[in-house]
């Protein structure tokens, strides 16, 4: 029977790619984003989660009723509550207290066992990710996920994402463009798309606040600002980063991000999160400098409704200097 999965795993991944019609007429181009808020779980981690598992179960590492172990921003534990829920395993995650109650809230919901943390460099024993790592290490039956080096990430993406996009765009699309905070989603796709063709155009966005456009940029990492983002963005290179394709950078600012999420809810009936904004910003960047006639690919991580307390509440916008826009 045609349609029907076996289940929420299945139901990962074959999103379709949506024409941002305002920007392709204002371009010239095909910008074109990745529909991966249309995921089971809500985001483009479903992705990176199935893979982690499936290879901790395919090592033998996770058996039934064991537990997975995750430092996450959000969208991976949410992601990987889900398939734990599904597949009989339990969720533990360590998330910042800085990230939005909308997705800590989520988790508890989905019966993960939250512990929030707060939010420190990555070069702190305490980080979330590393402290993530020890908790992993001292309780019986559990695997750590690990998303910014285990490249099951990557893979995930190699294997799915970026065989779609060349098959959805029957093999014309001249630019990938978009943010990483774990480096899986642009790794894996930029990886095989430069495989069919080497002249695809990869490019890494950047908010403030992250030390990737300097590493580009001069070779080293340096961190200045900060951004009103979550989950993108990094002070180093991950495994999941490490090596792959990146022929230049944009760094984009909070207000030119903001600006675009609002003028995809009111120009294209979007309501997406905070890195779509500075994804499709880059990728309308990308489109100017290319030219009329070039496709460009974006990914649409994730939906607003995770981030309306902050991204669409006038209060938190002014306590950051920013400006809601106006239709």
């Amino acid at each position: 029977m045609v349609g029907i999965t076996g289940g929420f795993v299945e139901a990962i991944g074959n999103t379709p790619l949506i024409r941002l019609r305002r920007l392709s007429e204002a371009t010239g181009c095909q910008i074109l984003g990745k529909a991966e808020f249309m995921n089971p779980g809500g985001s483009v981690k479903d992705r990176a989660a199935l893979g982690i598992v499936e290879q901790a179960e395919a090592a033998g590492a996770l058996t039934a009723g064991g537990t997975v172990v995750e430092g996450t921003a959000g969208n991976t534990g949410i992601g990987l509550a889900h398939i734990c829920n599904a597949k009989g395993y339990r969720t533990l995650i360590v998330i910042p207290e800085t990230q939005s109650q909308e997705k800590i809230s989520l988790l508890r919901t989905l019966g993960a066992e939250v512990r929030t943390v707060p939010a420190v460099p990555y070069r702190d024993p305490n980080n979330y990710v590393r402290f993530s790592g020890r908790l992993a290490q001292e309780l019986p039956g559990a695997i750590w996920a690990n998303q910014f080096d285990n490249t099951a990430n990557r893979h995930a993406h190699y294997t799915t994402t970026g065989p779609e996009i060349w098959r959805q765009t029957a093999g014309h699309v001249h630019a990938w463009v978009a943010a990483t905070g774990t480096g899986g989603t642009y790794a894996g796709v930029a990886r095989y798309l430069k495989e069919q063709n080497p002249g695809v155009r990869c490019v890494l966005a950047d908010p403030h606040g992250s030390g990737l456009y300097s590493w580009f940029k001069t070779g080293a990492i340096t961190i200045s600002g900060s951004s009103m983002t979550e989950g993108i963005g990094n002070s180093r290179v991950t495994a999941n980063l490490e090596g792959a394709p990146v022929d230049d950078t944009i760094r984009i600012g909070d207000q030119t991000a903001l600006n675009m999420i609002y003028r995809l809810l009111w120009d294209e009936g979007l309501f997406m999160g905070g890195s779509v904004g500075i994804n499709v910003a880059a990728a309308v960047q990308v489109a100017q400098e290319m030219g009329p006639g070039h496709c460009i690919v974006t990914v649409l991580c994730d939906g607003g409704s995770r981030y309306q307390s902050r991204l669409f509440d006038d209060h938190w916008l002014r306590q950051r200097g920013l400006q809601r826009p106006c239709p």
